[in-house]
């Protein structure tokens, strides 16, 4: 069983709560950080909520909707020790893992529908990072200061 923080905007509501559906049913512990209506609320909170609960230990990966899933990954990659990757198919979704050893995806209600974005769920769940060439990669990017 992995441990999954959700977030999502007013724009990304509606597909967190069919992606966090589909995990519980998988059998995974989910953790919804909100948003919890179609009101209008501010994604850089969602997006760092699920950055620190994953960077923190207190969940394992993440996934955060708002309608492009741009603004969002933004927002949860300034939290150290998060890598969020937008993604928009499966293979962005397999990739974002196994080359980036992406915690949290992040996707777009707008743009991406409920199917494709399940199957982009389910691969990244399913993929492992690679290692490998992509180890010292990572290891870059976690060291990257962030700006003054």
């Amino acid at each position: 069983m992995t441990r999954f923080a959700l977030g999502s905007d007013h724009a990304g509501f509606e597909l967190k709560n069919v992606l966090a559906e589909h995990l519980r049913h998988l059998g995974h512990d989910v953790r919804d950080l909100g948003a919890h209506s179609e009101d209008r609320v501010d994604y850089p909170d969602f997006g760092a909520a699920v950055g620190r609960s994953v960077a923190d230990g207190e969940s394992d990966l993440g996934v955060c909707v708002c309608g492009s899933g741009i603004g969002i990954a933004i927002a949860a990659n300034k939290i150290p020790g998060a890598r969020a990757a937008t993604v928009h198919d499966v293979t962005s979704g397999r990739l974002a893992r196994e080359h980036n050893d992406a915690n949290i995806i992040c996707i777009g209600e707008r743009l991406t529908g409920p199917q494709v974005a399940l199957d982009t769920l389910d691969a990244f769940v399913a993929a492992e990072f690679q290692g490998g060439r992509h180890t010292a990669r990572v290891a870059k990017l976690d060291a990257l200061l962030p700006r003054p």
